[in-house]
């Protein structure tokens, strides 16, 4: 792919548009040479790009990128070089608000797009929200490595009788509720829990137990949690934290981890759990490898 057909894409994908988050530019899944390392998204008027790798083209594709934007009447225009420590940002065209929310499927969330690595939203997990607001309805919901509590407000947008969310980070909660608070969501019901998951299993079983368990950890952070070594230790305990019918959804962002590395030790370590099927992902976030993408797995807790 040149750079023309770069713009080209873009202009294709931006004709639908609307105040709803949309990927317009899918680097990161390997099916666009020369731009592997770009993404670029539209959020409302504003449009956040993010490098993750140093190109010797990068002026000529910012401009470009500044050129559609006016064109398409964008009045922000973001990039984030993550190729860079800390993974700075900075705003080439207009200004970013404080208060600046993504819209998804009328969900409001938090967005940070100026002072951390990660947004406060993963929009690849949309399908994963939408099958947990699917099926939420009247149920005590346990949302594990909850990070800014999205899956939560998909949950109550679903109906659901109880959340529960576990998370290391309390800046992370924080955002949390105000998540919660931004959509006006009645806070009773909802509990934000500042726990390290892995040493406090006795408490979450207390309160348990769960109809609807979510599994969503980072693929590594130093010192809380490294998929290939830790997700086995939640995956013995869910047993002890549901019952016949319990819904879960395990999922998995590693590229280097396939759908097997979870299937099968839940099939050794949770047996009463039964595969269902594997969600698939948002069109936009099309790979050339999808073991590589992210994987949301479905199962369900059958009675022995």
């Amino acid at each position: 792919m040149q750079i023309n057909d770069l713009y080209l894409h873009l202009n294709e994908t931006s004709k639908d548009v609307s105040q709803e988050f949309k990927r317009l530019f899918h680097g990161r899944g390997g099916l666009y040479e020369n731009y592997k390392h770009l993404t670029v998204d539209s959020i409302d008027k504003l449009l956040s790009v993010a490098l993750y790798f140093e190109e010797s083209t990068e002026d000529e594709l910012l401009e470009m990128l500044k050129k559609f934007a006016k064109e398409v009447n964008y009045t922000t225009l973001v990039v984030q070089r993550r190729y860079l420590k800390g993974s700075p940002s900075e705003v080439l065209i207009g200004e970013i608000a404080d208060d600046i929310y993504v819209l998804e499927n009328g969900i409001k969330i938090k967005l940070n797009l100026l002072n951390n690595k990660n947004s406060g939203y993963f929009p690849d997990m949309k399908i994963g929200r939408e099958f947990v607001r699917e099926n939420a309805k009247d149920k005590r919901v346990l949302n594990l490595f909850s990070y800014t509590c999205a899956f939560s407000l998909a949950a109550k947008f679903g109906g659901a009788y109880e959340v529960v969310n576990v998370d290391m980070s309390k800046g992370a909660l924080s955002t949390g509720k105000t998540n919660h608070s931004l959509n006006a969501l009645d806070p009773r019901g909802v509990s934000f829990l500042p726990y390290n998951i892995l040493k406090s299993f006795s408490s979450l079983k207390r309160k348990g137990p769960y109809d609807l368990i979510i599994i969503d950890p980072p693929s590594f952070q130093r010192g809380s949690f490294e998929a290939t070594k830790d997700y086995e230790k939640i995956i013995k305990k869910l047993p002890e934290l549901s019952e016949d019918g319990t819904l879960l959804l395990a999922c998995l962002n590693s590229p280097e981890l396939s759908s097997d590395f979870i299937i099968s030790m839940i099939q050794e370590y949770a047996p009463s759990f039964k595969f269902v099927k594997r969600l698939e992902n948002v069109a936009e976030f099309a790979s050339s490898d999808e073991e590589r993408s992210l994987k949301n797995l479905v199962f369900v807790r059958e009675a022995i």
